[in-house]
Parts: C-alpha cells; structure tokens; sequence
C-alpha cells in the first residue's frame, strides 16, 4: 500500500501529535526560539491547525507541560502589592499550587525532571520563562541583573520542592505553608530585590 502524504486531518490523534512535536520542539530549541510554524512542521499539519487548538505558542506551552496554572494570570496577582514582600508573596503562591490537588501533575513533573533530561530541559524552559521571567518583569528589575536574580530564586524554589516533595524531609515536609512563607520568603526576596555582594556592584 502507497502511503499518502500531505497535511494530518484535524483530529484528536493530530492534536496529540502537535503536542508531542511542541514538547520535542521546545526542548531543544528553548522557548524563546521555537515557533508554531516549526512545531506544526514538525507535526506535518498547517500551522493554523496549531493555532486552532491551542491558540498561541504560550498557551500551547502550557499545554506541553500540562501545567497546571496559567503563569500570566496568577504572577500579576502575587506580585501585585508591595514590593518588599514580593518573596512571600512568590513563595506562598508555588506552595498554594503544589499544595492543592492540581498540584500532583506539577510535583510529578518535576520529579521526572531530576532523571531525564528532556523533561529537564522543559521544566527550565517553564520556570525561566513563564514564571520567574514573568515575577522580574512585574517588579520592574533591572534587565543586566534580572536572568541572574531569577536563576537565584530558582535555586530556593527548586530547593523547596526536593525538600518538601521528593525527599520529604521533617519538618519541611509537614509544616505549614506559612511558616515556610516566613522562613524562606526572605531569602527570596533578597535575590529579587536585595544587596548581592560578589554578584553585583554595590
């Protein structure tokens, strides 16, 4: 039998496909740099196809990812208020998400992504790029220090994950989402907002 070539009919089995392509694409040309165009190439289908399913190339992340939250909604409302507490704010927020039932998928996520790579390089597409790209941008820090400051507050976010849900280690573990607030959100907002000494210029 001859198979035929040309565009995949609109369908569910397509609609997998596009985001199995999307994942393939985002991992290894990164966020910024993959296009719909090259996804729905990589998925033999029209580009509008894309667009009809999953609108634009950030819903179509999300997608990807089976997020949970739509970063654009919930980091303008966690980051709206006063600045000084804007790494309280951070932190109760990624706790109030793992925490809650839609939470499971964004823990069993990050669980794949200590063992395999490709999923790795999803998840730091994500957290760069639709979270903590996002909180920088909100609070207004300067463009020549915000990758650095959010790859900092990757390492206390990231942190908190392995501690609380992977290695789930006593008392962090267990404690209760403020405690936690006030314990790690000022370390966070140091490195949003604070003096980094052998990082930056005082």
């Amino acid at each position: 039998m001859v198979r035929r070539s040309g565009r995949r009919p609109g369908n569910q089995d397509t609609k997998q496909s596009i985001l199995e392509s999307a994942r393939k694409v985002f991992a290894e040309r990164g966020f910024d740099k993959a296009s719909i165009r090259a996804i729905a190439g990589e998925a033999q289908v029209d580009p509008a196809l894309v667009h009809h399913y999953f609108g634009t190339k950030e819903k179509l992340f999300l997608a990807s990812m089976n997020s949970p939250i739509d970063p654009a909604e919930v980091i303008p409302k966690a980051m709206a208020g006063p600045p000084e507490e804007a790494g309280e704010r951070l932190v109760r927020l990624v706790l109030g998400i793992w925490d809650s039932p839609a939470g499971a998928a964004a823990v069993a996520l990050f669980r794949s992504a200590l063992s395999n790579e490709w999923t790795a390089r999803l998840m730091r597409e994500f957290v760069v790029t639709q979270v903590l790209r996002r909180a920088v941008a909100e609070l207004g820090i300067d463009e020549a220090q915000a990758s650095t400051r959010a790859a900092l507050v990757a390492t206390q976010i990231a942190g908190l994950a392995v501690v609380r849900y992977v290695l789930k280690v006593e008392p962090v573990a267990s404690a209760p989402t403020e405690q936690l607030v006030a314990a790690i959100g000022p370390s966070v907002q140091r490195y949003l907002t604070g003096d980094l000494p052998g990082v930056f210029e005082a």
